[in-house]
């Protein structure tokens, strides 16, 4: 968390992950989210403040209040605090987080071969640039 932020770090190459983060945007009407690529200098900086390996990109990540949420409890937590009908999304906290993370897991191991990799991580519009980090 920085300020009153949570912080969501995403694989800044991925393209299913950079739609995802297209997608929390133009819902975090509250202006409750900063985001940034797990690539970034600092988004190994904030991981590696929660003994994550800093070259971790298996996952989206959330930091909240000092807490760190990895895969799709990460993602529910997001859903939650999002506008529209989206935070009922997060009633799936109820399902175990071993099923929960194993389909998470199976789309994150075809994410590139499904919908493409970018060769360099994402850079913020003009208008984005008090998203990111």
């Amino acid at each position: 968390m920085i300020g009153d932020k949570s912080v969501i770090l995403f694989d800044g190459v991925c393209n299913l992950c950079n739609s995802s983060i297209d997608f929390v945007l133009k819902r975090d009407k509250k202006n409750r989210f900063l985001v940034g690529a797990l690539q970034s200098e600092k988004g190994t900086k904030l991981l590696s403040r929660f003994d994550s390996n800093p070259e971790y990109l298996d996952s989206l990540v959330l930091i909240e209040k000092d807490q760190i949420y990895f895969r799709s409890t990460a993602a529910l937590r997001i859903a939650k605090k999002l506008t529209g009908l989206w935070p009922l999304l997060y009633g799936i906290i109820i399902v175990p987080a071993i099923l929960r993370d194993a389909v998470y897991d199976w789309i994150g191991k075809n994410r590139y071969r499904w919908f493409g990799k970018k060769n360099t991580c994402r850079l913020p519009s003009p208008a984005e640039k008090a998203k990111f980090l």
